[in-house]
């Protein structure tokens, strides 16, 4: 499965234990990320992670666009909702995507283990079957 890996800048270290305390699980999947938080994820962890660029930079709006074309299968993202962010809507519409193409999105530490333990299970082989159904739709 595609996971995309984000987190604001006060989240950053939260999401790096949680990364290192569930390796062996993201390690079984291609993962992706916002620039500094991946390359930090990456350097604590070990992980190969394909990196976008940061977020302010445009890295939300990459992993948007392959929410769109369908080949971002979950999104974990460490959001800090007590501060403002000045890309807050490039932040709104990547969460607005996952929305409408059925993503699953964690945005706390809570959801997100939920979702990883979820995922060990095969709880969201799902994605696989939406994927399958998409591509024999596009060959008509």
């Amino acid at each position: 499965m595609n996971i995309a890996l984000i987190a604001h800048d006060k989240k950053k270290q939260d999401i790096i234990g949680f990364s290192t305390a569930y390796k062996h699980i993201l390690a079984k999947h291609t993962l992706f990320a916002t620039g500094t938080t991946g390359t930090m994820i990456s350097e604590s962890t070990g992980l190969s992670i394909h990196l976008f660029q940061s977020g302010p930079l445009g890295g939300d709006q990459q992993i948007g666009a392959r929410i769109a074309n369908n080949e971002m299968d979950m999104v974990i993202f460490f959001r800090d909702p007590l501060t403002a962010q000045p890309h807050e809507p490039d932040i709104s519409a990547l969460m607005r995507l996952c929305d409408v193409y059925k993503i699953p999105l964690a945005t706390n530490m809570a959801a997100s283990e939920i979702f990883i333990r979820a995922l060990d299970r095969g709880d969201f082989q799902w994605r696989e079957i939406v994927k399958a159904n998409l591509k024999q739709d596009a060959k008509k």
